[in-house]
C-alpha cells in the first residue's frame, strides 16, 4: 500500500514538494481539469521517470499499480485495432484454485513478517527502529569524541591534523587508534613540552651548555696553610715570652710602629734593650715569612678561581638557551657567591692572625647543583638535536603518543560504545538476514503461484463477462470477440464487421473502462492475477451520460467494498475526478459522520498562480459545498435578492450536470405562467451568472419568490425526484404538491433572454 506521495517539478507542480501523506485504503481527489490530477496518476503508475517525485510504499513493499487514465485509453484503445486479452482464473479444477488461495495466503504471511521486521529495523516511516537507535548511538559517541578534540586541540592541533574540523572523521580516527595504537603512554605535560618543539616552528640545532670546572676552587678549601699556626722562631730569648703570652700576631702587628719609637717600646713605652730589634727580626724569620706568603698566595688564588666560577655561571644564566633552568641556576649562584664572600673574609682573617687555625666553607654541594642543572640542560639539548635530526620520525612518534593518551582517556566511553553497538548490529544483521530469507521464500512462492495460475487461466471468460455487461446496460450495437491474433480481443458489430473506429466517445469510454475493470482481477499474462495491487481511477466518466455514470460509480463502489473488506487482491484505491456528481456518488457512505472514516482520505487539487496545490480535508469537501446551497434555501433569514441564484445553482448541479437533463423538456412540464417562471430559472442557468440580472421576467417581491419556490419544488416532483427534495429540505411525511394550472392552452415556448 502507498503511504505517501511527494510531487515536485512536474507539469504544474512547482519546486516546493506537495506531500500527499497518511494515505489510507480509499483516497478521493477532486479538482478541475488541468489542475494536476493526471500527473499524480502517472507518478503512481511509475515514479522512476519522475526524479523529483517519490512514491513511498508501506514496509518498502511495492505492489503492482494499475492506473486508468488517458494514457491507459491511448495505449489500449487508440494505438491498435485489437485489445490484449485478459487472463482470469477458471473453475475447472477446484483443487488448483484452493492451492492458489493457500499459496497466496502464504505470500501474504511472508509479506506481513517482512513488514514487521522492517518496522523493527527502520520504523514506521523508515527513519526509526534499530537503525535509528544505531544512528543515535553513533551520534552520541561522536559528540563525546568531539569533547576530547576541543579539550586538547590547542596543544595538539598538529596531531589532529585532517580531522580537526570534522566530527565524524575525528570519531573514526579515535576508533581506529583504539584498535591499533600500541605506543607508550606518556604524561600529558611531557607531551605538551615535546609538542612545542616537534609541532612548533621548524626547530634548529641547539649548542650545548659548556661544562664548568670547579676542581681548582674546591681544592683551595683544603689548603694546609689554613690550619697551620704560623709563629716566630723559638731560638731567640724573646720567643718564650711571646709564646707564653700568646701574642704572636699582636707583636707582629706592632712591628710596623717600631721604627717610629726611637728606642722606646711601642707597647710599654720603656726603653728597649739594644738587642731588641735584632731579637724580633730573628723571631720572625724566613720560615715565618714563607708561611705568611703562602696565605697571601692562597688569597690571590681563591679570589681568581672564585671570580672565574662566578662569571662562568653568570654567562650561562645570561645565555638565550631555552633548555637551561635559569631560576634554579640563579639560586645556586646566589648561594655560591654568599659562601665565597665568607671564605674571602676567613682568608683575610688568616692573614691578619696567622697563628690561628682557619677553615673555608665548602662549595662542593652548591657547585654540584650547578653541574646538575647544566647536565640536565645538555641532556635536553641532546634530545632536541636528535629530534631535529629525525624530525619526521619524531613527529610521527609524538602523534601516536598523543592519540594513545586521548584513547586512554576515552577508554571507558569507547568500551560502552562498542558493547552497545555490537548488540545493535547483531539485531540489525539478524533482521536483515530474516528479511532477505523471507524475500527469497516469497520469490519461490510467487513462482509456484504463477505456475498454478497458468495451468487454469483463460482470456475467454473476460470476453463473455464484458459482453454481458454491455448488453445489460443497453450497449447492443457492438460487442467483444476473440481476435484472429491469439491472446487478443477485437470490437465488432453484430454482423461481424470491425466497430472500433465507429464507436461514439461515450461507447469508447465505457468499453475501455469495462476492459480496465476486468483487468483489475486478471492479468495480461497467464499468471499474476492473484498478486496484490493498487488501483487508480483518473476521471473514468468523461463523455458518459448520467445513467452510465451511475453504472461506473456502482462498479467502483463495489471495488471499494472489496478493498475495505480485504477480500481481494486490490489493497488500495485512488479516485481522481473533476465531476462533482461522480465524486459525490462514489464517495457516498451512510456510515460517515462529520469526519472521514479511518479507511478514507479526501483531497482537493487546485491551481494557484499556475502551480498545483494539494490540500487534505477532514471530511468530504464536495458534499459540504452542495449542502451549503440547501442550507441557504432552508434558512428562515435567507435573502430574497440572492434566493433565485441559489435555486439556479441547485438546478444546474442536480439536473443539468448530474442528470444531463434537457432544460426544454423540463420547462415543457409546466403550462401558463408556471412555464414562464420555470423558464426564467433556467434562463439563469444559461446565463451562467452569479448575480442579479435586469432582464428577468419576474420580480423579487415576496409573491414572486413564493412562486419561484413552488416551481422549484414542482421541477423535482415532475422529474420524479421529490424524495431528494424532501431529504435536502428536511421534510418528512409531506404529501406531494399539486401544481396550479392557470390555462389549458399551452403557450409557445419562450426563449430566455441572454
Amino acid at each position: 500500500m502507498i503511504e505517501s506521495i511527494s510531487m515536485a517539478k512536474e507539469a504544474s507542480f512547482g519546486d516546493a514538494p506537495q506531500d500527499v501523506s497518511a494515505l489510507s485504503k480509499h483516497n478521493f481527489f477532486y479538482g478541475a481539469n488541468g489542475s494536476g490530477k493526471t500527473t499524480i496518476s502517472r507518478v503512481i503508475a511509475d515514479d522512476t521517470g519522475y526524479p523529483d517525485c517519490q512514491v513511498k510504499w508501506k514496509g518498502g513493499t511495492k505492489l503492482e499499480a494499475l492506473v486508468y487514465n488517458k494514457d491507459f485509453v491511448e495505449k489500449n484503445f487508440n494505438q491498435s485495432t485489437e485489445l490484449k486479452g485478459i487472463f482470469t482464473l477458471g473453475e475447472k479444477d477446484d483443487s488448483v484454485v484452493t492451492k492458489i488461495k493457500v499459496v497466496k495466503l502464504e505470500i501474504e504471511e511472508l509479506n506481513t513478517k517482512v513488514e514487521a521486521n522492517k518496522k523493527v529495523l527502520s520504523g514506521e516511516d523508515g527513519s526509526g527502529g534499530k537503525q535509528a537507535e544505531l544512528k543515535k548511538h553513533e551520534d552520541q559517541f561522536e559528540t563525546k569524541c568531539w569533547v576530547f578534540k576541543i579539550k586538547y586541540d590547542q596543544d595538539f592541533k598538529d596531531a589532529f591534523e585532517g580531522v580537526r574540523g570534522k566530527k565524524t572523521e575525528f570519531k573514526s580516527k579515535l576508533i581506529y587508534e583504539s584498535k591499533i595504537n600500541n605506543s607508550d603512554l606518556v604524561e600529558l605535560e611531557a607531551l605538551k613540552q615535546r609538542a612545542s618543539t616537534v609541532f612548533g616552528p621548524a626547530p634548529v640545532k641547539a649548542e650545548p651548555i659548556p661544562t664548568l670546572g670547579f676542581e681548582d676552587l674546591i681544592s683551595l678549601e683544603s689548603s694546609p696553610i689554613l690550619v697551620k699556626k704560623i709563629i716566630g722562631s723559638a731560638d731567640v730569648d724573646i720567643a718564650a715570652l711571646i709564646r707564653q703570652l700568646g701574642n704572636n700576631d699582636w707583636v707582629k702587628a706592632g712591628l710596623e710602629y717600631l721604627p717610629l719609637t726611637k728606642g722606646t717600646c711601642p707597647f710599654c713605652q720603656q726603653t728597649l734593650p739594644e738587642t731588641f730589634e735584632d731579637q724580633i727580626a730573628k723571631y720572625f724569620d724566613e720560615a715565618y715569612e714563607q708561611d705568611v706568603n703562602a696565605i697571601k698566595q692562597l688569597s690571590a688564588d681563591y679570589e681568581e678561581c672564585a671570580r672565574v666560577v662566578s662569571e662562568d655561571i653568570q654567562n650561562i644564566i645570561d645565555t638565550d638557551s631555552a633548555f637551561i633552568e635559569r631560576d634554579k641556576l640563579q639560586s645556586q649562584k646566589d648561594v655560591i657567591d654568599a659562601k665565597i664572600a665568607i671564605n674571602r673574609q676567613r682568608i683575610h682573617e688568616k692573614l691578619k692572625e696567622s697563628s690561628k687555625v682557619s677553615s673555608l666553607v665548602p662549595l662542593g654541594a652548591a657547585l654540584q647543583g650547578v653541574a646538575t642543572i647544566i647536565t640536565a640542560a645538555n641532556t635536553s639539548i641532546a634530545a632536541h638535536n636528535l629530534t631535529v635530526a629525525n624530525l619526521a620520525q619524531e613527529q610521527s612518534t609524538l602523534k601516536k603518543q598523543v592519540w594513545k593518551y586521548v584513547v586512554n582517556e576515552a577508554s571507558n566511553d569507547y568500551a560502552a560504545y562498542v558493547a552497545a553497538k555490537t548488540i545493535l548490529e547483531k539485531a540489525i544483521d539478524g533482521l536483515t538476514t530474516s528479511i532477505q530469507g523471507k524475500n527469497a521464500e516469497k520469490i519461490k512462492k510467487s513462482s509456484e503461484l504463477a505456475k498454478l495460475e497458468k495451468s487454469i487461466t483463460s482470456i475467454k471468460p473476460t470476453v463473455d463477462d464484458i459482453n454481458r455487461l454491455l448488453s445489460a446496460y443497453g450497449f447492443t450495437g457492438f460487442l467483444l470477440a476473440m481476435a484472429d491474433t491469439e491472446g487478443y480481443y477485437k470490437i465488432i458489430r453484430e454482423d461481424g464487421k470491425d466497430a472500433k473506429e465507429t464507436l461514439s466517445e461515450g461507447e469508447k469510454t465505457f468499453v475501455t473502462f469495462l476492459y480496465f475493470y476486468h483487468r483489475l482481477k486478471g492479468s495480461e499474462t497467464g499468471s499474476g492475477m492473484s498478486g496484490n495491487r493498487v488501483v487508480v481511477f483518473d476521471d473514468p466518466v468523461s463523455s458518459l451520460d448520467s445513467e452510465i455514470l451511475f453504472i461506473v460509480s456502482s462498479l467502483i463502489k463495489g471495488i471499494l467494498v472489496e478493498v475495505c473488506d480485504d477480500s481481494g487482491p486490490i489493497k488500495q484505491v485512488f479516485v481522481l475526478t473533476h465531476n462533482v456528481y461522480f465524486h459525490k456518488e462514489v464517495t457516498f457512505n451512510s456510515k460517515r459522520g462529520k469526519e472521514a472514516l479511518k479507511h478514507e482520505t479526501f483531497w482537493i487539487v487546485r491551481k494557484d498562480n499556475n502551480q498545483t496545490q494539494v490540500e487534505q480535508h477532514k471530511d468530504n469537501p464536495i458534499k459540504t459545498s452542495y449542502e451549503l446551497l440547501w442550507n441557504e434555501l432552508r434558512s428562515p433569514g435567507r435573502s430574497n435578492l440572492a434566493i433565485q441564484n441559489t435555486l439556479r445553482r441547485i438546478l444546474e448541479n442536480y439536473f443539468t450536470i448530474l442528470g444531463n437533463k434537457n432544460k426544454d423538456a423540463i420547462i415543457c412540464g409546466f403550462i401558463g405562467k408556471d412555464r414562464l417562471v420555470c423558464q426564467s430559472l433556467f434562463s439563469w442557468i444559461n446565463d451562467g451568472s452569479h448575480f442579479a440580472s435586469d432582464d428577468l421576467y419576474v420580480t423579487c417581491d415576496d409573491t414572486a419568490i413564493d412562486k419561484n419556490l413552488a416551481i422549484f419544488k414542482g421541477i423535482f416532483k415532475n422529474e420524479g425526484h421529490i424524495s431528494h427534495y424532501n431529504m435536502m429540505m428536511g421534510i418528512t411525511g409531506e404529501a406531494e404538491p399539486t401544481l396550479e394550472v392557470e390555462s389549458d392552452e399551452e403557450p409557445t415556448p419562450v426563449e430566455a433572454k441572454s
